[in-house]
């Protein structure tokens, strides 16, 4: 058995945590490396990481880190940051991820309905493909909607929960 982390912590439990987690990422449909990276910048105390600390825990190689934090960055899932006089970088995972993960997924949805809407003016809404790509609009119209009154019910209730955050 591992001996316990400075933080109290068993590192056998955070590696098995970190690779279960993982997992669970990538059966949804998240990329490996950035799943692992993710979930060990999710479960390190301080919520930050430099490359050497991940590429340690994780047994990769920076190159791996580097293209798992571009993929994380490019989600809104991790931040980067310089530390304090040096040039190194820490990759953060913020306590509101998941919130500004979702969030910025508006832009993408947006993108999608204009490109629905053209499909369904170019196909003509009264054929069947036409009809089809106007169920899928309405269907991205109608989670818009949703996420946005989910997003502010989600931001009332962290507060409540957590404190202002």
């Amino acid at each position: 058995m591992a001996e316990p982390s400075a933080a109290g912590r068993d590192p056998g439990a955070v590696s098995a945590f970190v690779e279960s987690f993982a997992a669970q990422l990538v059966e949804a449909g998240m990329p490996r490396m950035p799943a692992r990276v993710f979930v060990a910048l999710l479960a390190s105390d301080a919520g930050a990481m430099t490359s050497a600390e991940l590429g340690e825990q994780l047994q990769v190689s920076p190159a791996a880190v580097s293209g798992a934090v571009r993929y994380l960055a490019q989600q809104h899932m991790v931040s980067r940051e310089r530390e304090p006089g040096s040039r190194r970088e820490r990759y953060r995972v913020h306590s509101n991820q998941w919130y500004e993960a979702l969030t910025n997924r508006d832009a993408v949805i947006k993108r999608w309905e204009r490109a629905l809407r053209e499909g369904v003016d170019g196909l003509g809404a009264e054929t069947p493909a036409g009809r089809r790509l106007a169920e899928t609009l309405a269907f991205f119209e109608f989670i818009d909607g949703e996420l946005m009154e989910v997003m502010e019910r989600w931001r009332a209730h962290r507060d409540k929960t957590f404190g202002q955050g």
